[in-house]
């Protein structure tokens, strides 16, 4: 269920869900993801500017995929967790910002199991 809010991606997984009972299928035999885009920053500014560069509205990107500081995206991919996604794909829109790749991995991956 990719790039859309929290939401919108339970309740597609509850879809899912209960059309697997439906069918007489198990539906825990299915792994449940999402795709997010991925806008980190060790500050806000840091975050703003991340998204200006990649022509994206910080207020979308917050709804709809990570965006924040290390903390804040370990919190948030911690409601899609909460929403059923077992496992998340990062888009990384801006491949030649190698810096947000080194505090994703420094910070943020290391919390995550």
């Amino acid at each position: 269920m990719p790039f859309k809010d929290t939401a919108a991606v339970g309740e597609q997984f509850g879809r899912v869900r209960q059309a697997c009972t439906d069918a007489g299928r198990d539906a825990d035999e299915l792994t449940y993801s999402t795709a997010l885009i991925l806008c980190c920053g060790k500050d806000d500014a840091q975050v703003a500017a991340r998204a200006d560069a990649i022509g994206r509205d910080l207020g979308e990107l917050a709804e709809n995929g990570l965006a924040g500081t290390p903390a804040e995206i370990v919190d948030r991919i911690g409601t899609f967790a909460e929403a059923g996604a077992e496992r998340i794909y990062l888009q990384v829109l801006d491949l030649a910002d190698l810096d947000h790749l080194d505090l994703v991995a420094a910070e943020v991956a290391p919390q995550l199991g």
